[in-house]
């Protein structure tokens, strides 16, 4: 095993053994109490319900491109992480959607779901582009199986009173971290990776609106934080839908 792969496994472990040895988190109830709560047309939280749309769009334009014969830009290899990727990103529209309707606890799961689907499609594709095409295929299912369960158990904690979101801040958190040391580290077999750390970029301004959410909607008065951190998260997956749009295999590196 190569000694950059063996540094990735033992910082993922440094990490999770970490997280599990704090006291369980439980859901801070603030957290549903976002700053704006306008009703519009008679839809409660009218701007975090609408700001999903580009969710929607993206991962839709994502799953027609994905499922195209004209998709020269990702691997076939792993084209099911690619197509699993651009679901996630779609339900993520919907299940946000039904959770802002009616933030809490029991819809928060269905919005906390698909999201998994997304980081774990993705997390596999930088896998396969970057280190191993052959352990991205083994991986991807697995992968997702952590993501949902992570979720599952979350849910099934709170559900007793004591909830625990470890798991899940993995799930979220560890590929976000893991991600940029792949791509400083590995050389991608398609070159160039700037839009990677475009996604990158837009993934952590999205979670900065998220915590400016009141301070966003107190200075500007017409949206909240929170309902940008929706457009600024879409844009990440528009991004590299356009990416893998625009790219086609390293030829060089491969010879």
């Amino acid at each position: 095993m190569h000694p950059k792969t063996i540094f990735l496994i033992t910082l993922s472990a440094i990490l999770i053994v970490g997280v599990f040895s704090i006291d369980p988190i439980s859901q801070d109830p603030t957290y549903h109490a976002f700053a704006d709560a306008r009703a519009i047309l008679g839809v409660p939280n009218f701007w975090n319900v609408a700001s999903n749309v580009p969710f929607l769009l993206v991962g839709g334009a994502g799953i027609y491109f994905a499922s195209s014969k004209n998709c020269g830009g990702m691997l076939p290899e792993i084209h099911l992480a690619y197509l699993i990727f651009f679901v996630g990103v779609f339900l993520t529209g919907f299940g946000s959607a039904y959770f802002h309707l009616a933030p809490g606890n029991d819809t928060l799961l269905w919005d906390r779901l698909p999201m998994t689907i997304g980081f774990m499609g993705l997390f596999t594709i930088i896998i396969g582009e970057h280190i191993s095409l052959p352990a991205a295929r083994l991986l991807l299912i697995p992968l997702l199986v952590i993501g949902a369960a992570s979720v599952a158990y979350w849910g099934a904690t709170e559900s007793r009173g004591a909830g625990d979101l470890r798991a899940y801040a993995i799930v979220q958190f560890l590929p976000m971290i893991l991600i940029p040391l792949i791509l400083l580290t590995y050389r991608s077999i398609f070159g160039s990776v700037d839009f990677l750390w475009l996604v990158i970029v837009l993934y952590a301004f999205s979670k900065l609106f998220e915590y400016f959410d009141s301070l966003v909607f107190d200075f500007v008065g017409l949206i909240s934080g929170h309902s940008v951190k929706h457009v600024v998260a879409a844009m990440a997956p528009l991004v590299f839908l356009y990416g893998l749009n625009n790219r086609r295999l390293d030829y060089a590196e491969q010879s």
